[in-house]
Protein backbone atom coordinates (compact mmCIF):
# COMPACT_ATOMS: atom_id res chain seq x y z
CA UNK A 1 0.00 0.00 0.00
CA UNK A 2 1.37 3.40 -0.97
CA UNK A 3 0.86 6.55 1.06
CA UNK A 4 1.90 10.19 1.11
CA UNK A 5 5.19 10.64 2.96
CA UNK A 6 5.68 14.13 4.40
CA UNK A 7 9.29 14.86 3.46
CA UNK A 8 9.14 18.29 5.12
CA UNK A 9 6.39 20.59 6.31
CA UNK A 10 3.94 20.90 3.42
CA UNK A 11 6.02 18.74 1.03
CA UNK A 12 4.69 15.27 0.24
CA UNK A 13 5.96 12.36 -1.83
CA UNK A 14 4.27 9.15 -2.99
CA UNK A 15 6.01 6.29 -4.80
CA UNK A 16 4.01 4.66 -7.60
CA UNK A 17 4.39 1.51 -9.65
CA UNK A 18 5.21 0.83 -12.39
CA UNK A 19 8.72 2.30 -12.52
CA UNK A 20 8.81 3.35 -8.83
CA UNK A 21 8.05 6.94 -9.83
CA UNK A 22 8.00 9.59 -7.12
CA UNK A 23 5.16 12.08 -7.47
CA UNK A 24 5.60 15.09 -5.21
CA UNK A 25 3.11 17.65 -3.94
CA UNK A 26 3.87 21.03 -2.38
CA UNK A 27 1.14 22.69 -0.36
CA UNK A 28 0.89 26.49 -0.36
CA UNK A 29 -1.91 28.70 0.83
CA UNK A 30 -2.77 29.29 -2.84
CA UNK A 31 -3.17 25.61 -3.67
CA UNK A 32 -1.15 22.53 -4.57
CA UNK A 33 1.84 22.14 -6.85
CA UNK A 34 2.10 18.64 -8.37
CA UNK A 35 5.51 17.52 -9.63
CA UNK A 36 5.36 14.89 -12.42
CA UNK A 37 2.25 13.14 -13.74
CA UNK A 38 3.30 9.50 -14.46
CA UNK A 39 2.90 7.39 -17.63
CA UNK A 40 -0.72 7.60 -18.75
CA UNK A 41 -4.10 9.21 -18.27
CA UNK A 42 -5.21 6.37 -15.99
CA UNK A 43 -2.11 6.68 -13.83
CA UNK A 44 -2.67 10.44 -13.61
CA UNK A 45 -6.23 9.80 -12.48
CA UNK A 46 -4.83 7.62 -9.69
CA UNK A 47 -2.74 10.59 -8.54
CA UNK A 48 -5.82 12.81 -8.63
CA UNK A 49 -7.78 10.35 -6.50
CA UNK A 50 -4.94 10.10 -4.00
CA UNK A 51 -4.70 13.89 -3.70
CA UNK A 52 -7.95 13.75 -1.74
CA UNK A 53 -5.90 12.36 1.16
CA UNK A 54 -4.20 15.76 1.38
CA UNK A 55 -7.40 17.80 1.67
CA UNK A 56 -9.51 19.86 -0.67
CA UNK A 57 -7.07 22.44 -2.03
CA UNK A 58 -7.05 22.69 -5.83
CA UNK A 59 -4.10 21.83 -8.05
CA UNK A 60 -2.84 25.22 -9.21
CA UNK A 61 0.55 24.32 -10.71
CA UNK A 62 2.05 21.26 -12.41
CA UNK A 63 5.78 20.80 -13.04
CA UNK A 64 7.49 18.21 -15.25
CA UNK A 65 11.05 17.46 -14.13
CA UNK A 66 11.79 16.34 -17.70
CA UNK A 67 10.07 15.03 -20.81
CA UNK A 68 10.33 11.24 -20.37
CA UNK A 69 7.06 9.37 -20.60
CA UNK A 70 6.95 8.17 -16.99
CA UNK A 71 7.03 11.79 -15.80
CA UNK A 72 4.87 13.59 -18.36
CA UNK A 73 2.34 11.32 -20.11
CA UNK A 74 -0.30 12.10 -17.47
CA UNK A 75 -0.21 15.83 -18.25
CA UNK A 76 -3.51 15.87 -20.13
CA UNK A 77 -5.43 14.99 -16.95
CA UNK A 78 -4.07 18.08 -15.17
CA UNK A 79 -3.51 20.64 -17.92
CA UNK A 80 -5.55 23.46 -19.44
CA UNK A 81 -7.84 21.11 -21.41
CA UNK A 82 -8.80 19.16 -18.28
CA UNK A 83 -11.33 20.08 -15.62
CA UNK A 84 -8.44 21.18 -13.38
CA UNK A 85 -7.07 23.63 -15.94
CA UNK A 86 -3.63 23.89 -14.34
CA UNK A 87 -0.65 25.41 -16.17
CA UNK A 88 2.18 22.94 -16.81
CA UNK A 89 5.72 24.20 -16.25
CA UNK A 90 8.75 22.53 -17.82
CA UNK A 91 12.08 23.38 -19.37
CA UNK A 92 11.99 25.12 -22.73
CA UNK A 93 13.54 22.12 -24.51
CA UNK A 94 10.82 19.69 -23.43
CA UNK A 95 8.60 20.17 -26.54
CA UNK A 96 11.50 19.28 -28.87
CA UNK A 97 12.34 16.22 -26.77
CA UNK A 98 8.72 15.07 -26.87
CA UNK A 99 8.77 15.27 -30.67
CA UNK A 100 12.14 13.57 -31.05
CA UNK A 101 11.74 10.72 -28.57
CA UNK A 102 8.43 10.32 -26.74
CA UNK A 103 5.97 10.62 -29.63
CA UNK A 104 7.81 8.04 -31.78
CA UNK A 105 8.11 5.71 -28.78
CA UNK A 106 4.38 5.93 -28.06
CA UNK A 107 3.54 5.28 -31.71
CA UNK A 108 5.78 2.20 -31.68
CA UNK A 109 4.17 0.86 -28.51
CA UNK A 110 0.68 1.25 -29.98
CA UNK A 111 1.66 -0.23 -33.35
CA UNK A 112 3.27 -3.24 -31.67
CA UNK A 113 0.26 -3.84 -29.44
CA UNK A 114 2.46 -3.50 -26.36
CA UNK A 115 0.48 -3.99 -23.17
CA UNK A 116 -1.36 -2.17 -21.76
CA UNK A 117 -2.19 -1.17 -25.33
CA UNK A 118 -5.61 0.30 -24.50
CA UNK A 119 -3.95 2.57 -21.96
CA UNK A 120 -1.27 3.65 -24.47
CA UNK A 121 -3.92 4.39 -27.11
CA UNK A 122 -5.73 6.81 -24.78
CA UNK A 123 -2.72 9.04 -24.24
CA UNK A 124 -2.72 12.54 -25.65
CA UNK A 125 0.83 13.81 -25.27
CA UNK A 126 0.45 17.25 -23.71
CA UNK A 127 3.39 19.66 -23.87
CA UNK A 128 4.04 22.20 -21.12
CA UNK A 129 2.15 25.46 -21.33
CA UNK A 130 4.81 27.55 -19.53
CA UNK A 131 8.40 27.14 -20.71
CA UNK A 132 11.23 27.75 -18.24
CA UNK A 133 14.78 28.77 -19.14
CA UNK A 134 17.47 28.89 -16.46
CA UNK A 135 15.21 29.90 -13.57
CA UNK A 136 11.68 30.82 -12.58
CA UNK A 137 10.14 31.31 -9.14
CA UNK A 138 6.54 30.41 -8.33
CA UNK A 139 4.70 32.02 -5.43
CA UNK A 140 2.56 29.23 -3.99
CA UNK A 141 1.21 31.40 -1.20
CA UNK A 142 3.25 31.40 1.97
CA UNK A 143 6.12 29.57 0.29
CA UNK A 144 8.09 29.70 -2.95
CA UNK A 145 9.16 27.07 -5.47
CA UNK A 146 12.29 27.79 -7.50
CA UNK A 147 12.41 26.04 -10.88
CA UNK A 148 16.06 25.63 -11.93
CA UNK A 149 17.87 24.22 -14.95
CA UNK A 150 21.49 23.62 -13.93
CA UNK A 151 22.69 22.00 -17.15
CA UNK A 152 22.44 18.84 -19.21
CA UNK A 153 22.59 15.33 -17.74
CA UNK A 154 19.85 12.73 -17.81
CA UNK A 155 18.37 14.89 -20.59
CA UNK A 156 18.92 18.41 -21.92
CA UNK A 157 15.69 19.46 -20.19
CA UNK A 158 16.16 18.45 -16.53
CA UNK A 159 14.30 20.93 -14.32
CA UNK A 160 14.77 20.94 -10.56
CA UNK A 161 12.30 22.24 -7.99
CA UNK A 162 13.97 23.85 -4.98
CA UNK A 163 11.85 24.62 -1.93
CA UNK A 164 14.07 26.93 0.15
CA UNK A 165 11.71 27.24 3.09
CA UNK A 166 11.48 23.46 3.43
CA UNK A 167 15.07 22.52 2.60
CA UNK A 168 13.96 20.12 -0.13
CA UNK A 169 15.00 19.60 -3.76
CA UNK A 170 12.81 17.65 -6.20
CA UNK A 171 15.44 16.50 -8.68
CA UNK A 172 13.70 14.13 -11.12
CA UNK A 173 16.07 11.68 -12.80
CA UNK A 174 19.13 13.90 -12.58
CA UNK A 175 19.73 11.87 -9.39
CA UNK A 176 18.81 8.17 -9.16
CA UNK A 177 18.47 6.08 -5.99
CA UNK A 178 16.46 2.93 -6.77
CA UNK A 179 18.80 2.03 -9.62
CA UNK A 180 21.82 3.40 -11.48
CA UNK A 181 21.52 6.66 -13.42
CA UNK A 182 19.78 6.00 -16.73
CA UNK A 183 21.52 6.97 -19.96
CA UNK A 184 19.48 7.05 -23.13
CA UNK A 185 16.63 8.89 -24.84
CA UNK A 186 18.66 12.06 -25.07
CA UNK A 187 21.23 11.83 -22.27
CA UNK A 188 24.44 13.85 -21.99
CA UNK A 189 26.98 11.61 -20.22
CA UNK A 190 29.88 14.05 -20.54
CA UNK A 191 27.93 17.00 -19.07
CA UNK A 192 26.19 15.12 -16.29
CA UNK A 193 29.02 15.27 -13.68
CA UNK A 194 29.39 19.07 -13.97
CA UNK A 195 25.63 19.55 -13.65
CA UNK A 196 25.67 17.51 -10.45
CA UNK A 197 28.57 19.68 -9.31
CA UNK A 198 26.41 22.78 -9.71
CA UNK A 199 23.67 21.10 -7.68
CA UNK A 200 26.16 20.25 -4.94
CA UNK A 201 27.34 23.87 -4.88
CA UNK A 202 23.75 25.10 -4.52
CA UNK A 203 22.83 22.59 -1.80
CA UNK A 204 22.60 24.11 1.66
CA UNK A 205 23.52 22.27 4.83
CA UNK A 206 20.84 19.83 5.91
CA UNK A 207 18.85 19.96 2.68
CA UNK A 208 17.55 16.71 1.19
CA UNK A 209 16.85 15.56 -2.36
CA UNK A 210 13.89 13.59 -3.68
CA UNK A 211 14.91 11.61 -6.79
CA UNK A 212 12.43 10.73 -9.50
CA UNK A 213 12.80 7.08 -8.46
CA UNK A 214 13.79 5.80 -5.04
CA UNK A 215 14.39 6.98 -1.50
CA UNK A 216 15.08 10.50 -0.27
CA UNK A 217 18.86 11.16 -0.26
CA UNK A 218 21.35 13.65 1.13
CA UNK A 219 24.53 15.51 0.20
CA UNK A 220 26.76 12.48 0.87
CA UNK A 221 24.77 10.33 -1.55
CA UNK A 222 24.94 13.09 -4.17
CA UNK A 223 28.73 13.35 -3.81
CA UNK A 224 29.16 9.60 -4.21
CA UNK A 225 26.96 9.51 -7.30
CA UNK A 226 28.90 12.38 -8.84
CA UNK A 227 32.12 10.37 -8.45
CA UNK A 228 30.51 7.49 -10.35
CA UNK A 229 29.30 9.84 -13.09
CA UNK A 230 32.80 11.27 -13.42
CA UNK A 231 34.21 7.75 -13.81
CA UNK A 232 31.56 6.87 -16.39
CA UNK A 233 32.30 9.98 -18.46
CA UNK A 234 36.04 9.28 -18.32
CA UNK A 235 35.48 5.70 -19.51
CA UNK A 236 33.36 6.88 -22.45
CA UNK A 237 36.08 9.35 -23.45
CA UNK A 238 38.74 6.63 -23.16
CA UNK A 239 36.82 4.16 -25.31
CA UNK A 240 36.13 6.83 -27.92
CA UNK A 241 39.80 7.83 -28.05
CA UNK A 242 40.75 4.16 -28.52
CA UNK A 243 38.39 3.86 -31.49
CA UNK A 244 36.09 1.34 -29.80
CA UNK A 245 32.67 1.36 -31.54
CA UNK A 246 29.79 2.25 -29.22
CA UNK A 247 28.16 -1.13 -29.76
CA UNK A 248 31.33 -2.85 -28.51
CA UNK A 249 31.83 -0.59 -25.50
CA UNK A 250 30.40 -3.00 -22.93
CA UNK A 251 32.58 -5.90 -24.07
CA UNK A 252 35.71 -3.74 -24.18
CA UNK A 253 35.15 -2.07 -20.81
CA UNK A 254 34.82 -5.29 -18.84
CA UNK A 255 34.24 -4.53 -15.16
CA UNK A 256 35.30 -0.87 -15.36
CA UNK A 257 31.76 0.51 -15.71
CA UNK A 258 31.09 2.14 -12.32
CA UNK A 259 27.40 1.24 -12.12
CA UNK A 260 25.64 -2.11 -11.88
CA UNK A 261 23.66 -2.58 -15.06
CA UNK A 262 20.12 -1.25 -14.72
CA UNK A 263 17.47 -1.01 -17.38
CA UNK A 264 18.24 -2.91 -20.61
CA UNK A 265 19.90 -0.60 -23.13
CA UNK A 266 20.36 2.19 -20.57
CA UNK A 267 23.89 1.45 -19.33
CA UNK A 268 27.32 1.74 -20.92
CA UNK A 269 26.13 1.04 -24.47
CA UNK A 270 23.69 3.96 -24.29
CA UNK A 271 26.23 6.19 -22.53
CA UNK A 272 28.79 5.44 -25.25
CA UNK A 273 26.28 6.16 -28.01
CA UNK A 274 25.26 9.52 -26.54
CA UNK A 275 28.75 10.40 -25.32
CA UNK A 276 30.26 9.68 -28.73
CA UNK A 277 27.62 11.92 -30.28
CA UNK A 278 28.74 14.71 -27.95
CA UNK A 279 32.38 14.19 -28.86
CA UNK A 280 31.47 14.28 -32.55
CA UNK A 281 30.02 17.73 -31.99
Amino acid sequence: MTFWEEVADGVFRRRYQPHDVSVCVVRGTGGLLVCDTRSSHRQADEIRADLKDLGTQPVRWVVNTHAHFDHSFGNARFGPDSDLGAPIYAHERVPAHLDAYERPMLAELVAAGEEPVDEWREIVITPPTVLVGAKMTLDLGGTAAELLHLGRGHTDNDLLVHLPASGVWLVGDLVEESGPPVYGSGSFPLDWPATIGRLRAALREGEVLVPGHGAVVDAAFLAAQQEQLVAAAALVRELHAAGVPAEQAEAEAGDRWPFPEGLPGAGLAAAARDGYAQLAG
